[in-house]
């Protein structure tokens, strides 16, 4: 009975610390876990610098002078003497069409010149003899008026005689035909043997002159007051604009061009106006036809402000990007994005020098949230190219800041 007693009364003890050891375990336990630490954001300072003021362009290449080689007399092709997309010279023979014909009436026009010539001989002779007789009164004053139109009328037949001739030597000209200008030729249209010129100027090749090239532009009437007000406006309107062409693949073309003209009038169904730039092409790299983009560059604009572009979060309400202040909180800034500049955007309105925003880690920035910042590292690699390239001719003390 006693042991029976003892036993109880050591157990009672025992179990009241484990029960108090447990509560306290419990109620320590969210003390111990307590909120989650700051997530790491990387952010950089906000600062100006000077950037390009660059307008990209969608544009059209064509050659500077294009001729189409026509027959310009009716013949057979006898012969074909240039190698298809070849370069060829002003004058170069390119086709033979068969003279025969045309040196028959050469011939022949060469004969009623002489004709012509022995009868205004013959008219000059007899004018010479009666002009002493008339003086005489031993012919008539009618027959001397006579034989004074009789010679003009020779003198008149040789000047037409020797007018066919001209063109009989011109057609036979023709028959040889030769590039009107230098350039690149095509492929041949027409082979030997094909009767060509019979009632219309046939085709037989087309040339291009591909070097320099042109590029035709379309820029909105606006946006081309813009420039011109840029370009007038730095340096005394000394500055000429820059432009860059990008090719198919993205590449920067390495000859720069310039400007030519634009357009006087303004296409009413798009509001735009046609510009033409020219690009020199040494090697024939561009082509007519292809499509390209160029990059016209208006001038430096100082004290401009820009983020990298996966710092800008776009929203129904506009764009913002998350600050964050000294002490770790996050505040999203509303601003406003002027275009641009590479990867980054410009920013014109909601950013000034000293903020610090985040650029990455914006999955984990909610706003009134404490983040624990840390300096954001550009990546190293060139970006691959895209739809706004960055901007061209940056030099490395133009280019955007580091932080």
């Amino acid at each position: 009975m006693n042991s029976r007693y003892n036993k109880s009364a050591l157990f009672l003890p025992v179990l009241t610390l484990a029960l108090l050891c447990a509560c306290n375990k419990k109620t320590d336990a969210p003390a111990g876990g307590g909120a989650p630490p700051p997530m790491p954001v990387g952010v950089m300072a906000v600062a100006p610098e000077q950037v390009a003021i660059v307008t990209e362009l969608p544009g059209r290449l064509e050659a500077t002078r294009v001729a189409e080689v026509r027959a310009r007399v009716a013949g057979i092709i006898q012969k074909r003497v240039f190698v298809e997309g070849s370069d060829v010279r002003a004058g170069q023979l390119l086709y033979q069409i068969d003279p025969a014909p045309f040196q028959a009436a050469a011939n022949s026009a060469e004969a009623v010149v002489a004709r012509a010539e022995a009868n205004l001989g013959l008219a000059n002779t007899k004018l010479n003899r009666y002009r002493v007789l008339v003086e005489s009164n031993a012919i008539s004053k009618q027959e001397f008026d006579d034989l004074q139109s009789a010679q003009k009328l020779a003198a008149a037949d040789v000047v037409s005689a020797r007018a066919a001739l001209d063109v009989a030597k011109l057609n036979l000209s023709y028959a040889a035909v030769s590039a009107p200008i230098s350039g690149r030729i095509g492929r041949a249209l027409v082979t030997e043997g094909a009767l060509v010129g019979q009632g219309d100027a046939t085709q037989l090749a087309l040339i291009q002159q591909l070097d320099p090239m042109y590029v035709t532009l379309s820029q909105s009437s606006v946006e081309l007051r813009r420039l011109q007000q840029t370009l007038s406006q730095s340096n005394n309107g000394k500055v000429k604009a820059k432009l860059q062409l990008l090719l198919e693949d993205g590449k920067v073309y390495d000859h720069p061009g310039h400007l030519l003209f634009s357009d006087v009038t303004v296409d009413p169904s798009s509001g735009s106006v046609t510009i033409r730039a020219e690009f020199p092409n040494p090697k024939n790299i561009l082509l007519p036809g292809t499509y390209v983009r160029v990059r016209l560059e208006q001038g430096v604009r100082s004290g401009t402000i820009t983020v990298p572009q996966q710092a800008v979060m776009r929203t129904p309400d506009g764009s913002l990007v998350m600050t964050v202040n000294a002490e770790g909180k996050v505040t999203p800034r509303p601003v406003k994005t002027d275009g641009a500049y590479g990867t980054n955007w410009i920013i014109s309105q909601g950013l000034k020098e000293g903020d610090t925003i985040i650029v990455e880690g914006l999955q984990k920035a909610k706003p009134g949230a404490t983040v624990k910042p840390t300096p954001w590292q550009k990546p190293d690699a060139a970006p691959a190219p895209s739809a706004t390239p960055p901007a061209p001719n940056a030099a490395p003390a133009a280019a955007p800041t580091k932080n």
